[in-house]
């Protein structure tokens, strides 16, 4: 195989293009999330004369009602003893209850039009509400980005003196952001995108189911929306969840394991998972803690995909000089001879143990299940620490 000779300047023009380009789609960001601001501003002062408007109308709908029935009342009277009343006394009852009756009419459909009103603007401002959220989200998304890019990526090119270690290097990185990519994107359009776009549809039912139906029904459907909204919550979390648990830095790496597992295990369909630690439960630092969440994460995860198991076993210990850790399954196993050399998910992992100075092994047959064996040496002094 060979290597071109790489020059360390066009990786600095690189990440200089790439940090401008983020700067500039933050910045638009921001702009429209200040733009729907301002609108949700000027809907929540139109909604709320509109309330105010409903209110009056109803007041006077209210009054004209009790006109109405007294006029109705009269004219009755007047129907009744016709003899009695002079022609004008009959046309004035008349023309009454025609006026009363139809101030009411023009009072109802102006009610009407207004409750539609209302409700047009709860619906745009929740809509405004969802985009705010959301842009404000791809700001705080941008501005870490930023910070990598301006941080950590920056020093790629001063940390990696072989040209060759370094194109292999950022080969790795974008497979690895273009997987990363491809695995949000389809968790993203088979879960929150398929629900978002099934509560559209749900919204425009409700506000037919009302008009056709009544608002009994209509609540109904609110209710359904109102669940759908919820599992949606819950698949974006769990997509948050995946790429980063803030726990893992709050409370470090084996509550996040408990924490993160039984989440799995929670989810219609998952297997059973039982997680088991031996030792000590402490802080590691924090790039074993990353390193052993993300690897044990990966033994999970391709477990949950291929293996077809219904039951997943974790197992971790903390040792004096290492931290061990297993992960088995009862899945259909698979040959491991026949993996397919550049399997990213192996290599990934096996490239994390080895810059941890560790090693991994992986048994497995078919139809037997698959054991894997992940162990990091560590110079951890527990006895000093304890006193």
């Amino acid at each position: 195989m060979t290597f071109k000779t790489f020059d360390s300047k066009v990786l600095d023009t690189i990440l200089e293009k790439m940090i401008t380009t983020v700067e500039e789609s933050k910045h638009e960001i921001f702009e429209i999330g200040e733009r729907c601001r301002q609108d949700y501003d000027s809907l929540i002062n139109e909604l709320e004369e509109v309330k105010s408007t409903v209110a009056k109308v109803i007041e006077q709908t209210d009054e004209l009602e009790t006109k109405s029935k007294f006029a109705r009342r009269r004219l009755a009277e007047v129907s009744q003893h016709f003899r009695d009343f002079s022609e004008q006394q009959v046309r004035e009852a008349y023309e009454k209850a025609h006026t009363i009756q139809i101030q009411l009419s023009m009072n109802r459909q102006r009610e009407l039009q207004l409750r539609e009103r209302r409700n047009e603007l709860e619906r745009r401002l929740h809509s405004l509400k969802d985009t705010i959220d959301r842009a404000n989200h791809l700001v705080s998304q941008t501005t870490v980005v930023l910070n990598y890019l301006t941080s950590d990526l920056q020093s790629i090119s001063e940390a990696i003196e072989d040209a060759k270690h370094k194109q292999e290097f950022g080969l790795r990185v974008i497979e690895a952001q273009e997987e990363e990519r491809k695995r949000i994107s389809r968790e993203i359009h088979d879960g929150p995108a398929q629900m978002l776009a099934n509560m559209l549809l749900r919204s425009d039912l409700v506000e037919k189911v009302y008009h056709e139906n009544g608002m009994e029904e209509a609540i109904a459907e609110m209710r359904t929306l109102k669940e759908l909204v919820r599992d949606s919550l819950k698949e974006v979390r769990r997509i948050i969840y995946d790429l980063r648990p803030m726990a893992l830095d709050d409370l470090g790496l084996i509550p996040t394991l408990k924490k993160y597992l039984s989440t799995i295990e929670s989810y219609k369909g998952s297997p059973v998972i039982t997680y088991r630690h031996v030792g000590e439960e402490r802080r590691l630092p924090t790039n074993y803690e990353i390193a052993l969440f993300r690897l044990i994460q990966e033994s999970v995860q391709n477990a949950l995909k291929h293996a077809k198991a219904t039951e997943i076993q974790v197992k971790s210990e903390l040792r004096k000089n290492s931290f061990i850790a297993t992960v088995k399954d009862n899945g259909v196993g698979f040959d491991i001879h026949s993996i397919r050399e550049g399997a990213f998910g192996i290599v990934g992992m096996r490239e994390r143990v080895s810059l941890l100075n560790g090693e991994i092994s992986i048994h497995s047959k078919i139809g037997a299940g698959t054991l894997v064996i992940i162990q990091i040496p560590m110079q951890l002094d527990l006895e000093k620490e304890k006193r």
